[in-house]
């Protein structure tokens, strides 16, 4: 994913970390009683428009003479995509004006507007000033996307919208199963990525076993290059590997135990098995020295330099490292190392979800324009411009034919595809902010990692978070379907 203009000293300046439901970084405690304020209903409203015509071209029925607005967050993806699309809309509809604006202050913009029952027709909601998705549901403030996902899709009426969308798409924009309140448009990859360059250079593949891992790691060592590092001061970086190895080692129903907070879901052997095997790395001396102290620019940039060759992260990455990747790198992500034949799931399994979510607002003057413009997005069109521009994937199950892909793209396309249906989606980190990034990536994986918690006292300690987590009636608590 694109990085932000303003990537935060908390390393959670990238939208992927920062974009979801409550995810205010490690800022979410002290704002959540602006947030709450946001959601209060109140204020006149505003009239809605009357809805057009449904018709071949206009199946949600839009007004064409409607006024339409839209409010783009204004971050590393900048607005031009948005604004492409925003031209085709005034194309099909030539009466109607349209109100385009991009803001990095989306709560504080949009907030009275909301009070007021005014607020605009699509609203990207991302960034660190994010509107609580949680509590936007809660207050019923979301129209439900139900109508687009529905409709017929921009280049197929013969295709709904929903069946051109990749995999997780329609399950991460719902709370308690149905209705869809948000439609995630960009595509993260999740995994280990490394230079293809230096894997060729010990004339290594990726390995698919961890005995293959450790190995590898051990050739590397002997070259004088570190195995891995990792963002030690937000180690909720390592789950971007290792939970889809827990997946793939014990089957998706561990990782769904894990999200639902269910008593013991830490204790599984395979969350045990995982948890050794990184501690392994530790314990061999495959991590690269100083790992712990350094944020996700610094651990970035050593592995850039060729200091370590694998580090888990998201495909942001290539964005946010291109000043400092060599040229010849040869940017490659993986789905992770499983532990051996025994693994659930097969070689391939990975973690890939939506990122950057657009919503439109249940008291919206025109839902039925913020609905067609999102139609419009999700074209394959819209979808190659965005993909072309930003180095990122859409929601779009395809729209990459014909665009010359950069290196970490192409693998991320590669990966998935080799994926196929095996894509894993843990929700911890969109449902319970704080549990993931401060008590289990923090205070639980990171003490571990440095070696200060065996995997056994780390198991014990997140279970026991998960379980304060599960019992605190302060959180909203949510489950798979």
């Amino acid at each position: 994913m694109g990085s932000t203009s303003n990537n935060s000293a908390e390393g959670v300046g990238r939208r992927d970390l920062i974009k979801r439901s409550a995810a205010l970084g490690l800022v979410a405690a002290p704002g959540m009683g602006l947030l709450s304020a946001c959601a209060s209903s109140g204020g006149g409203g505003q009239k809605k428009d009357k809805a057009g015509k449904k018709t071949a071209k206009n199946p949600l029925g839009v007004n064409d003479t409607a006024k339409m607005e839209f409010v783009l967050f204004d971050g590393g993806f900048g607005k031009e995509y948005a604004e492409d699309a925003v031209k085709i809309y005034e194309g099909n509809f030539p009466k109607a004006t349209v109100k385009f604006s991009a803001t990095q202050k989306i709560q504080s913009t949009l907030q009275p507007r909301f009070n007021q029952g005014n607020p605009p027709d699509l609203i990207d909601n991302s960034g660190a000033e994010q509107m609580d998705m949680g509590v936007l549901v809660g207050k019923n403030q979301l129209a439900d996307l139900t109508p687009l996902l529905d409709a017929p899709s921009y280049d197929d009426p013969g295709k709904k919208v929903r069946d051109t969308l990749r995999p997780g798409i329609v399950e991460m924009g719902q709370f308690d199963g149905a209705p869809v309140w948000i439609l995630y448009y960009a595509y993260t990859v999740y995994g280990v990525w490394y230079s293809q360059k230096a894997l060729d250079s010990l004339d290594a593949e990726y390995p698919k076993t961890w005995d293959e891992m450790l190995a590898v790691c051990e050739k590397a060592k002997k070259k004088g290059m570190a195995g891995w590092t990792y963002a030690g001061k937000y180690p909720y970086y390592l789950p971007f590997s290792l939970y889809p190895m827990i997946g793939k080692v014990g089957g998706r129903e561990v990782l769904d135990a894990i999200d639902n907070l269910e008593p013991n879901a830490w204790k599984h052997p395979a969350v045990k098995a995982c948890f050794e095997a990184y501690y392994e790395l530790y314990q061999k001396g495959y991590i690269l020295k100083g790992t712990p102290g350094l944020d996700h620019i610094q651990s970035q940039t050593a592995w850039a330099k060729g200091e370590a060759l694998f580090i888990p992260n998201g495909s942001w990455v290539e964005n946010e490292s291109a000043n400092v990747i060599p040229k010849d790198f040869d940017l490659a992500v993986s789905a992770p190392s499983g532990i051996d034949g025994s693994d659930k799931m097969p070689f391939g399994t990975i973690w890939a979800s939506g990122g950057e979510p657009f919503v439109v607002p249940a008291k919206a003057a025109n839902p039925e324009g913020g609905m067609e413009q999102l139609r419009i997005m999700l074209s394959e069109a819209s979808s190659k411009n965005f993909t072309a521009k930003v180095k990122s994937l859409t929601a779009y199950n395809g729209g990459t034919t014909g665009i010359t892909l950069t290196p970490g793209l192409k693998s991320g396309v590669a990966a998935l595809q080799l994926a196929g249906s095996n894509v894993v989606n843990p929700r911890l980190q969109d449902w319970y902010v704080q549990l993931q990034k401060e008590k289990i990536g923090v205070s639980g994986l990171g003490e571990m990692m440095a070696g200060r918690l065996t995997p056994a006292e780390a198991v014990k300690k997140i279970q026991g978070f998960a379980d304060e987590a599960a019992k605190d009636n302060t959180i909203k608590h949510y489950k798979h379907q």
